[in-house]
Formats: C-alpha cells, sequence, structure tokens
C-alpha cells in the first residue's frame, strides 16, 4: 500500500492553538506524519511546525501583504492568498484539515478547493449548520459544525475534534479500492426534462465507456466542468445545456458565466445538444421577476416553476453558446433535436413551441463557426427520441476513437 501522505492542520494558532495540537496529536497517534501550519493574522504564534510568517511570505506581495494590511478583513484576503502560495509549494499533502471560524474558514476553505479532487479534505467550521455552498463549491470538502465555539477543549470539543481527525486518519489510510476498469470517463448533463435521452445513451455506451452524471442545476454544471478541467474525464456528452438560460435569464439553475469555458480550455471532445433550452428555472410562483409576469409558466412543484423561453431569448442564448464552442481547439459535435428540447417541448406539451425553436436552431447555425473538427448536425427527431439518441452515440463513438 502506498503512504498515505502527510496530514496539514490548518488554523489561527493565536487563538486556537490548544485545539489544533490536539487534533494534531491524534493524527500522530493515528500512525501518520503532521504538519501544523499557522495562519493566523496578529501575533504570529511559535507553536506551529510552519509559522504565520512563513506562509504570509508565500503572498505575492510577500509577508507585509498580511501583517500591513490595514484591517483584519484585509489581513484575513491577504492570508487567504497566501495558503494558497503556500499550499502550491507542497508536494507531500496526503490530506489537510481546517478549524475555524468565519475567518479561519474563509482562509482555509479556498486551500482546500484547491486540493485535487480526492485528496481528503475537511473543515471543523462555526458555519458548517448554515449555507456551506460558498466555501464547498463543487469539491469534496467535508463540513463538521463543532456544536460549541471553537474556544477551548472541554468535555464536548474534544469529542467532536476527535471525531474530525479520526475521520480524517479513516480517510488517510484506508485505501480507496482499486478498480480494474479501464473503460475512457464519460460526463453527461441531464434535466429531469432529458432523462429518457440520458438513460438511453448510458444504457448504449455503458458497455464501452464509464458513464458518468452531472445534474445540469448550476451546481452540476460547474461540478462536470470541473471534473472535466481535472483530467478525470476524456469527454463531454453535454445534451442538457439548460444552465445557459438561467444564467442569461436570472433563473436558478445558473452554472455562472464560466459555464463551457473548460471546452475552450482544455479542448476536451465535446458532444451535445440544446437539451432544456426551452426553459428557465425559478422557485416558488412569488420569487419570478416582475418583468416576467404574464409569461408562460409550468409548475414542476410547490417549489420549483419553469418559463417558457421566448425565440428572442434563445436567439441570445444561442449566440453565447457558440461563441464559447466556438474557442475550442478540440473536436465539438453540436447536434439539433427539431422535434424538441425536452419532454415539455413535444407536440402535446405545454412548452411546444415550434416557432421559437426554429429561432434557436436558426441562430445556432447563424452563430455556431462550422470547421472540419466542429460541426452542426440537425437531427429530425425530438432529444428524448431513440432516433436522436442513436445518432448522439454514432458521434460520440466516432470522437473518442
Amino acid at each position: 500500500m502506498a503512504a498515505p501522505g502527510t496530514a496539514y492542520v490548518i488554523g489561527t494558532f493565536d487563538t486556537k492553538a490548544e485545539e489544533l495540537l490536539y487534533v494534531a496529536g491524534l493524527l500522530r497517534a493515528a500512525g501518520l506524519p503532521v504538519v501544523t501550519v499557522d495562519v493566523g493574522t496578529k501575533i504570529p504564534a511559535t507553536e506551529a511546525d510552519v509559522s504565520a510568517e512563513a506562509v504570509a511570505a508565500c503572498h505575492p506581495d510577500g509577508r507585509e501583504a498580511v501583517f500591513a494590511a490595514g484591517d483584519r478583513g484585509a489581513a484575513v484576503t491577504a492570508m487567504t492568498a497566501a495558503l494558497l502560495g503556500f499550499v502550491a509549494t507542497r508536494q507531500d499533502i496526503g490530506g489537510m484539515i481546517g478549524l475555524g471560524g468565519s475567518g479561519g474558514t474563509s482562509i482555509v476553505a479556498p486551500a482546500l478547493r484547491a486540493l485535487p479532487i480526492g485528496v481528503p479534505k475537511l473543515m471543523v467550521s462555526t458555519l458548517a449548520a448554515g449555507d456551506v455552498g460558498p466555501f464547498v463549491g463543487v469539491h469534496d470538502i467535508a463540513m463538521m459544525y463543532p456544536v460549541t465555539d471553537i474556544a477551548g477543549l472541554n468535555r464536548l470539543s474534544r469529542v467532536i475534534l476527535a471525531n474530525a481527525a479520526h475521520a480524517l486518519a479513516g480517510m488517510m489510510t484506508r485505501p480507496v479500492p482499486q478498480s480494474a476498469d479501464s473503460r475512457p470517463a464519460l460526463g453527461f448533463s441531464m434535466f429531469g426534462v432529458t432523462t429518457a435521452c440520458i438513460q438511453q445513451l448510458t444504457a448504449r455506451l455503458s458497455g464501452d465507456y464509464e458513464c458518468q452524471v452531472f445534474h445540469a442545476n448550476g451546481p452540476g454544471g460547474r461540478a462536470l466542468e470541473a471534473i472535466a478541467g481535472s483530467g478525470m474525464l476524456q469527454g463531454m456528452v453535454d445534451i442538457t445545456t439548460t444552465e445557459a438560460a438561467d444564467h442569461l435569464l436570472g433563473g436558478v439553475c445558473t452554472a455562472g458565466p464560466e459555464r463551457f469555458d473548460v471546452v475552450a480550455r482544455t479542448g476536451i471532445p465535446w458532444v451535445g445538444s440544446c437539451g432544456a433550452l426551452d426553459m428557465v428555472n425559478f422557485w416558488a410562483p412569488e420569487t419570478i421577476p416582475e418583468r416576467y409576469r404574464g409569461r408562460l409558466f409550468h409548475a414542476h412543484n410547490a417549489n420549483v416553476t419553469l418559463m417558457r423561453t421566448t425565440a428572442e431569448e434563445l436567439e441570445q442564448i444561442a449566440a453565447w453558446i457558440c461563441e464559447k464552442l466556438n474557442a475550442s481547439p478540440g473536436p465539438v459535435r453540436l447536434l439539433l433535436p427539431e422535434g424538441g428540447t425536452s419532454a415539455l417541448d413535444a407536440p402535446g406539451q405545454k412548452f411546444h413551441d415550434p416557432a421559437a425553436n426554429a429561432a434557436l436552431f436558426a441562430a445556432f447555425e447563424r452563430c455556431f463557426d462550422a470547421r472540419p473538427d466542429h460541426r452542426l448536425i440537425r437531427v429530425p427527431h425530438h432529444i428524448n427520441h431513440a432516433g436522436f439518441v442513436e445518432v448522439v452515440e454514432q458521434h460520440v463513438r466516432a470522437l473518442m476513437r
């Protein structure tokens, strides 16, 4: 078994030295090499293996950027950048644990996100009982709530911190069962209204490819692209690009302005479509912006409301997607399902609008930079039809060869 690497214990030693050293001691007792790292921004402490001054020296502007900052907020921001610089210099990180309140969490979480997916990472934070999305992002960070404040050891905090230390030790010392699977990995984007398409595709392809499916709800799209950018995927089957509609029109399932950027940055083989571009997602009806009152809506459930996109909006969305795809140095196949883009966009269904779809497809053809390795293909089927699935499969197999 390969050595598990070194456990890094990170926090502000000027306020939490006792707790950090307790966790470090438990990790050492579990047989792990440990490095303690101080990211305090007040009086640099001496108990840590790596001092706050040593970390601060990794800031692009030097240690003074941290310790000469005008206020605590500026110092925390500077130490965050310094810690990222420090982590980038370390080659032995086998796992990382941070302890902190709001300031410590803000400093350590970006460093955890900078570690490769799969490296054990745990944050004990007083913020863990709330919205941890800004700290976790789309990374495999375990957040643990300490129940009490991290302000000294007591009979309760010892239990919580010991559980955290032993959790990291378990992740680092228990090897992941190795798989003999040598199939190339493909990432798929799926929404409820394109599920039938993706289920058929994965059934057809899973004999030769490892199929990883991501929910196109914003975080799912970001996760798909993070995995692709890390080199863990050999291709993207991006059938459900609805997150572009939410980004441009103010919906709640946006993956942000960086959606599709990984395709341009890496040239990863991309086969995709315009799945669920017929809709924008909002929460309950009362949350819908006033400017959209009077539009065509569909109640997906009590908390999710879908709005049908118009021809003009679809033209804008198509142009935005094409600008991203055109920048890819790798192979691109954009497949347009002429029969409809989602389960709701089918004959007899609420969002079926052939005129709007015609505008969408025309905009794609107008904005897409076609060349030998960038091809746009119209398919005379609905997106969930077996005929469309068959064409997607053909192009996936051709590109992956």
